[in-house]
């Protein structure tokens, strides 16, 4: 039989719902409820909300409280049964799948505990249709960031401020604070009649904020694309990420099994272990470095290299059709690992999507995302001064943004 524990999450909005805070109404459903099929209070709380149509369902694991906010996924689903269950499992899916690099991560780096997706409960909430707002308070003041605009056709990027668009928010959210008895990172969903609902707040009270030293300089880029500018330098070990690179290596590999008259069956084997070699290689850099950066010499590959490599082996459709695939799935790990780099250095072409916790959640305070970047138009020259540097991975390089915002990097 598996323990009930409440997590932090439910926890917290209990506490914030019985201090009289505008919190939508909620139901915590423990994993034992879906292992033993105890739906009864669940039924009860989704007929009270059949008008929503859809629900909000996050995630809340016991263990949840020890990773860093956004870790777990909330998902949309219709209001019913069958809907919860969906979004359950897509949520532990994706804890296995999409957010598995992000958790190994923070077991090595941050001492976070194992997880029994077992024991993964859920939050149920109506949708309210808003904006989101993240709220903390820093040193002596209030910051507030603003993202994912339900509400208004045209989307603007994330940003923070320290003066929210309603005063009751700042006064709202050093309310809650003062309830909780404890520095609280809290996630707002502002309502399309400016309503201000509390949907989940985080004790932060053990994240340090530290300041950077800065160094010196090699290489000029032309900007770069950060939430928060207080620091204007930093070091990372960079990992050099060439799709170009790889496919040519692919397609060498498939010119081997081709050209070379040696039994396809046995030759397939060494092109997908060539791709799961370069999988390996991107994990273990992520697992090895706390903060990364990537340096992009071509992310993406170039889409003659990309036919070919997806078409060398048609006269042997079942071997292409395993080749295809494992460079489908390739493409997932890559991303998965681009999401976890603070920094990405590339053309600007590139830039790392920002959620709200990847935005202005408490983790960026300290380690904040940048895109550093070079303009398309000077592509061929950077990187031949790149390659002149002799960049590789494994390398340390710092980051120093002077007063224009202009970024120069060098190698350490």
């Amino acid at each position: 039989m598996l323990e009930t524990i409440i997590p932090e999450k439910a926890k917290l909005l209990c506490k914030l719902r019985n201090g009289g805070f505008m919190v939508p109404d909620f139901i915590y459903v423990p994993a034992s409820d879906f292992k033993q099929e105890k739906f009864d209070v669940l039924h009860n709380f989704l007929n009270r909300h059949r008008e929503s149509f859809k629900v909000i369902v996050r995630s809340a694991h016991p263990m949840e409280a020890f990773y860093k906010g956004g870790t777990f996924d909330s998902l949309e689903t219709y209001a019913d049964l069958g809907g919860i269950k969906f979004a359950r499992n897509r949520i532990i899916k994706y804890a296995q799948t999409t957010k598995r690099l992000t958790i190994l991560r923070q077991q090595a780096f941050e001492g976070a505990p194992a997880v029994d997706y077992e024991k993964m409960g859920v939050i149920v909430m109506p949708f309210v249709n808003g904006s989101s707002v993240m709220a903390k308070k820093l040193w002596n003041h209030w910051e507030f960031g603003y993202c994912r605009d339900r509400i208004h056709k045209v989307q603007s990027e994330p940003y923070i401020t320290q003066t929210p668009h309603d005063r009751k928010l700042l006064e709202i959210s050093q309310s809650i604070q003062d309830c909780l008895g404890f520095p609280c990172e809290i996630e707002y969903i502002i309502g399309e009649d400016n309503q201000i609902f509390v949907v989940q707040a985080k004790n932060i009270s053990q994240i340090e904020i530290l300041e950077q030293q800065e160094e010196k300089r090699s290489i000029k880029l032309d900007g770069v694309r950060r939430i928060r500018k207080r620091r204007n330098y930093r070091e990372r070990p960079v990992y050099v990420m060439s799709s170009q690179a790889f496919y040519l290596k692919v397609i060498s590999r498939c010119e081997d099994l081709v050209l070379g008259g040696k039994a396809p069956p046995i030759e397939i084997d060494a092109i997908l272990t060539e791709i799961h070699h370069h999988e390996q290689e991107m994990e273990k850099f992520a697992i090895a470095n706390r903060r990364f950066a990537i340096l992009g010499l071509s992310i993406q590959p170039p889409e003659e290299l990309y036919q070919i490599a997806n078409h060398y082996l048609d006269d042997t459709p079942e071997l292409q059709q395993q080749l295809s695939k494992a460079l489908y799935n390739n493409h997932y790990v890559a991303d998965a690992f681009l999401s976890e780099a603070d920094t990405l250095i590339a053309k600007d072409k590139f830039r790392l999507a920002l959620c709200g916790h990847d935005a202005y959640g408490i983790d960026t305070v300290r380690n904040p995302i940048w895109t550093v970047f070079w303009r398309v138009e000077n592509h061929a020259k950077v990187l031949r001064k790149l390659r002149s540097i002799g960049f590789k991975t494994g390398d340390s390089v710092g980051i120093d943004i002077d007063t224009e915002g202009t970024p120069t990097l060098y190698r350490l």
